[in-house]
């Protein structure tokens, strides 16, 4: 649907300049826009791309002179990812569907809402609640008391296990499981990790004579609050007795695993294949860098910064900026890398280089 530049300037809270009645009905990157696209051009990298398309109206840097680059509309963001949510949300066609498919499969006890769409082949168990205005796609798995929110979106082939409580206006995406068991197990005598532990691995593991890993069960489901996104791949333990919490407004990428007795707080970002070990907890508004981890039982402070692949095996205090592994202070780590380059780079040997006679 084509929109003026004055309306999309409006929706975003930003300026708009030249021929704001002008009609653009998609987005497009400034070297492939075409005359009726809203070419991207947010910072001073792209002036010259939008030479080479066709756009007539672009969404620019502050301060850029506009018409110097040959447009005949602009719009100022000064902040460009913040515009770029906001204009992808808006530009965002995608139909949602609509009525419930005749090959769902119901229970007669679950609970559905008014203008819920659920799927092909979904199922949704006995005692389930699904919000008003849910949408629910193809391959579904509900189970049994599931209790959905309102305007939650849920992708094809999610599997929600048992006691598990999503919040309102959620987006799971394809293939993510919420609610399995957590990987806990027990042995009948002392396992080598807990003689490890004990000893400082001082002393010699033998062979158990009881090698039988014996299951704990996951009792306490997953609650999960509102605004919150989880990526595709991605898995959400049950906890064992309480449940496994991630706060409102926290997203989380794809390939992530959030294990048993998790905490997360709210308007987190864990990044793509971080892993959360058992009960640990996660302060509000922490960012969990990709393939970062996270060991169990542990704490992280709340405003943390946890950088990509670092690998957490302590308490981190509310505030920190942690990198490397194990994770240290990103000053320490960096002044520690430094100095490790520097001793390198005074022991590396001198080559030798042959002399022709």
């Amino acid at each position: 649907m084509a929109q003026s530049v004055q309306d999309i300037a409006a929706a975003l809270g930003a300026k708009a300049f030249g021929a704001v009645d002008l009609l653009v009905s998609g987005l497009s990157e400034p070297a492939h826009a075409g005359p009726d696209d809203l070419a991207l051009a947010m910072s001073p990298a792209y002036g010259e791309a939008l030479q080479l398309g066709k756009a007539r109206a672009a969404v620019v840097w502050a301060g850029a002179d506009w018409e110097a680059l040959g447009l005949e509309a602009a719009i100022e963001a000064p902040r460009a990812r913040l515009a770029m949510a906001g204009l992808t949300q808006m530009m965002d066609q995608r139909p949602n569907s609509t009525g419930i498919s005749p090959h769902a499969i119901i229970d007669p006890t679950a609970t559905i809402g008014t203008d819920v769409s659920i799927g092909h082949f979904s199922v949704v168990g006995a005692g389930a609640i699904i919000g008003k205005g849910a949408q629910i796609a193809e391959h579904v798995t509900i189970a049994k008391g599931v209790i959905i929110g309102d305007n939650t979106q849920i992708a094809a082939g999610v599997r929600l296990q048992g006691r598990v409580r999503l919040g309102a206006g959620c987006l799971i995406q394809p293939n993510v499981v919420i609610g399995g068991d957590g990987f806990s197990f027990v042995t009948s005598a002392p396992s080598n990790v807990e003689i490890g532990r004990k000893t400082l691995g001082k002393t010699p593991f033998e062979p158990p004579n009881d090698p039988v890993q014996h299951r704990i069960h996951s009792l306490g489901g997953v609650e999960i609050g509102d605004d919150v996104e989880i990526g595709a791949g991605s898995t959400v333990d049950a906890g064992t007795i309480r449940a496994t919490k991630i706060g409102t407004g926290t997203k989380i990428d794809n390939l992530v695993q959030v294990g048993h007795n998790v905490i997360v707080g709210m308007h987190c970002l864990l990044c793509a294949q971080t892993a959360v070990a058992g009960s640990a907890v996660i302060g509000d508004r922490c960012v969990l860098g990709g393939k970062s981890g996270i060991a169990d039982n542990l704490k992280i402070g709340a405003d943390s910064v946890i950088g990509g692949a670092a690998i957490v095996l302590s308490d981190v205090p509310a505030g920190s900026f942690m990198m490397g592994y194990p994770a240290q202070p990103m000053m320490t780590y960096r002044a520690r890398e430094r100095s490790l380059r520097q001793a390198i780079l005074r022991h590396k040997p001198v080559s030798n280089t042959s002399q022709n006679d």
